[in-house]
């Protein structure tokens, strides 16, 4: 059985609603495009009206938006994401993960499962070394 959204729902009552026609092929579900920690791989697919859409499946640097400007900096770990703990643990990114940084920890404001990109926003600048 495919994935797609459930016509027949149920009444307030309980009772079960008959489905009035078929499902259609625009109502099925895609797979969740989970960005991971690697090396950077954009990929597109198709959506409907024939356009493309690009979205990234793997980043390892993120344009980091600073008090001096913005920086494209590498990422070395996913530190929180408060999607999912299972995300924080596989290393996954989605927008509002805190990400760690050569500048420090960043949080990610873009959707990079939606966009072509990877954006964030420094929130605490790395501890530099005393000598």
């Amino acid at each position: 059985m495919p994935n797609v959204e459930n016509i027949t729902k149920r009444k307030v009552t309980g009772g079960k609603r008959r489905a009035y026609r078929k499902r259609r092929r625009r109502e099925r579900k895609s797979q969740p495009r989970l960005v991971i920690l690697g090396a950077l791989e954009v990929r597109s697919r198709r959506t409907r009206g024939g356009n493309y859409v690009d979205y990234v499946a793997s980043a390892d640097r993120i344009n980091v938006n600073t008090p001096e400007g913005t920086k494209n900096v590498k990422i070395t770990s996913v530190i929180e994401n408060k999607a999912s703990r299972d995300y924080e643990r596989r290393g996954v990114i989605t927008k509002g993960a805190i990400v760690e940084t050569e500048l420090g920890k960043v949080r990610v404001t873009s959707k990079p499962s939606k966009s072509g990109s990877l954006s964030g926003v420094l929130i605490e600048p790395a501890q530099k070394a005393e000598a």
